[in-house]
């Protein structure tokens, strides 16, 4: 229990972080000419390479174990979660031009029941019947405290499409296929621990990330370079959002490991919602009575 409750803390500290320095990084403008990083690919490889070589070094330096004997099945199995999760993302950034940041916000707490459903449907995998019920009530809870807030008044806010919904259903659903076969490859390889996923699934999408972007057709890497050139500051940010992450995947493939990812995906949920219950009593933000209604 102690090492889920270290997990738990790890995941919270870690993400709550990085997520404002993801921020920072993403919507900070730089130099005189006030340019802001748009590289998410590059930024995206840099991630996975330090997430990729922290595992290595958890693995060879802190567990003192040697790496995993690589087969074809086992790469075969890696890369496939690593092309999973890397066709993923584009979804959920596409769906942003189609729906308001809300919607998509409210759509990611409800990331457990993805999870459950693509466990059943690729793996069929079945839950005990007190898990769907709390499923359900962290759903619904925090759903209902999204759906509730006040809407700002004067601000101009991209109106919901179909489309977009449908965009954000498949990230959903890619989402929920990573990671029920992460779950799928711990179940049939127990040789395979957290921090060997994490190193190996993350070197596999370094590749593919290094392929898209040597594509003699795509300027995204030369341009990112370029502007590392000019603007030097932005290491620092990008490096440090690296190294936040990284150290955060430590709990989250540990996590994984160990728990399962419904496990997981509810710690992380719940991360976000206690995110925004800090923000409320730390800047002093209102909630109305039926936020507080959905938090209890």
């Amino acid at each position: 229990m102690l090492d889920f409750v270290v997990c738990v803390g790890g995941i919270y500290v870690c993400f709550l972080t990085w997520s404002t320095l993801q921020e920072r990084v993403t919507t900070s403008t730089y130099g005189a000419d006030h340019q802001r990083f748009q590289f998410t690919i590059v930024l995206n490889l840099l991630q996975a390479a330090v997430a990729s070589l922290v595992g290595f070094i958890y693995i060879r330096m802190v567990q003192r174990k040697p790496m995993l004997t690589m087969t074809k099945h086992r790469w075969r199995r890696f890369f496939q979660v690593a092309m999973l999760s890397s066709a993923a993302s584009p979804f959920g950034y596409m769906s942003l031009r189609y729906i308001n940041y809300p919607t998509m916000t409210l759509a990611k707490t409800c990331k457990m029941v993805p999870v459950m459903a693509m466990n059943k449907v690729l793996y069929g995998r079945h839950y005990a019947t007190h898990k769907y019920a709390v499923v359900a009530m962290i759903t619904i809870g925090v759903s209902a405290f999204m759906l509730c807030k006040s809407s700002a008044k004067g601000i101009d806010v991209v109106e919901n499409s179909a489309y977009g919904l449908l965009l954000v259903l498949v990230n959903l659903a890619i989402d929920g296929a990573v990671n029920s076969t992460q779950d799928q490859v711990f179940a049939e390889d127990a040789e395979i621990s957290g921090q060997h996923m994490m190193c190996l699934m993350n070197l596999c999408s370094c590749i593919l990330m290094s392929v898209w972007l040597l594509n003699p057709l795509n300027p995204e890497l030369s341009n990112a370079f370029q502007f590392l050139r000019t603007h030097p500051r932005a290491i620092t940010d990008i490096s440090m959002f690296a190294v936040c992450g990284a150290m955060g995947q430590c709990f989250v493939f540990y996590t994984l490991a160990n728990f399962g990812s419904l496990t997981l995906t509810t710690v992380t949920v719940t991360r976000k919602f206690l995110s925004i219950l800090i923000s409320v009593f730390y800047n002093g933000h209102s909630m109305n009575t039926r936020q507080w209604l959905a938090t209890f």
